[in-house]
């Protein structure tokens, strides 16, 4: 099994080394590609240095079987056809493709299968805030089909990737040291602050995040459902938290959400209000589940309800739902 790594040196592509390192991937040769800027560095996996290639137009894909990409948009719409002319399966993390109807969009606890109906080779990663809620989502429409979503993010610091969450520490120690705090991540100030905005704002007064929420929730699901979102940057650095008010077609009840949950493919409980326990950010980075809590009755609604879940999403929102798809591709024969 040769594998590739397209964005080698960027936050999720230093968590695929780590991923496949962790899970015993099946790998015989391990091909590192980057930019300019990161083209020449070096990486150690499983006792071996790797070199990182500068990405070019050329043959280097030619015997790779499957090529993780995690370097933006223009990058992957522009090596597209490099990557899987020879037969690569490239499971791409950006946004090039996730909406193009040739191409599936597969969290694997949900919708494995779309995996195997790739006409141009391209599998896409779903945006990370998505990933974890359909992952929640999915257990609840086991019990009754879900109309209707509305979910509030908070988001940390590392969706931003490696600079932001150094920004953010900066912008403490500078803050807290009473000297200028200086801002070039983020629209403002993150330290001690909210940013209710995540991407560029659309027409219709939501962001591009909130909307990727929108469109990638009903395509995973196959789904007529509908989902409002509000995302917002907070001063965490590391792993994403939703609340999260669903509205199912038949009332459920909350005993009953839990033992979902409980008995959910990769989803971890953590509910227990008497004992102050529920998921937070801070003590969830590195794991690889979606942890959910705080489940209750809406009481707004007759047919909802709520919970709460955080999950690392440079982890289960990039790079391990990537790994999980090859590792389901691999189950289903490809070689």
């Amino acid at each position: 099994m040769n594998i590739a790594i397209v964005g080698a040196s960027g936050a999720v592509g230093q968590e695929f080394l780590r991923v496949l390192e962790g899970r015993d991937f099946p790998i015989d040769n391990l091909l590192l590609f980057g930019s300019s800027r990161s083209a020449g560095t070096q990486y150690t996996f499983r006792g071996k240095e790797y070199t990182v290639k500068l990405l070019q137009h050329n043959d280097d894909f030619k015997d790779v079987d499957i090529a993780f990409t995690s370097a933006g948009a223009g990058t992957a719409k522009e090596f597209a056809a490099d990557i899987t002319k020879y037969g690569a399966v490239m499971i791409d993390n950006s946004s090039a493709f996730r909406m193009d109807d040739d191409v599936p969009l597969v969290v694997p606890e949900c919708n494995a299968a779309d995996a195997l109906n790739r006409p141009r080779g391209i599998i896409a990663n779903p945006n990370c805030t998505t990933i974890m809620m359909v992952v929640a989502l999915q257990a609840i429409e086991q019990l009754s089909h879900i109309k209707r979503v509305h979910v509030a993010s908070y988001q940390a610091a590392s969706g931003a990737g490696q600079a932001a969450m150094d920004e953010l520490l900066e912008q403490y120690r500078q803050a807290l040291a009473g000297e200028e705090v200086k801002v070039q991540k983020f629209a403002y100030q993150l330290a001690f602050n909210v940013i209710p905005q995540i991407d560029v704002f659309q027409d219709n007064g939501y962001t591009k995040e909130e909307m990727k929420m929108y469109h990638e929730t009903k395509k995973i699901m196959h789904s007529d459902v509908l989902t409002s979102a509000t995302c917002v940057r907070v001063p965490s650095l590391r792993s994403h938290s939703e609340a999260i008010w669903v509205e199912t077609e038949q009332p459920v009840e909350p005993a009953d959400v839990r033992q979902a949950v409980a008995q959910g493919n990769g989803l971890v409980l953590m509910d227990n209000p008497a004992k102050l326990e529920y998921p937070m950010p801070l003590f969830l980075a590195g794991c690889d589940p979606v942890y959910v809590g705080r489940i209750r009755k809406d009481l707004a609604n007759p047919n909802g309800i709520v919970l709460w879940l955080v999950s690392d999403q440079i982890r289960k929102g990039a790079a391990l739902n990537a790994v999980q798809i090859a590792e389901y591709l691999i189950k289903q024969g490809l070689k």
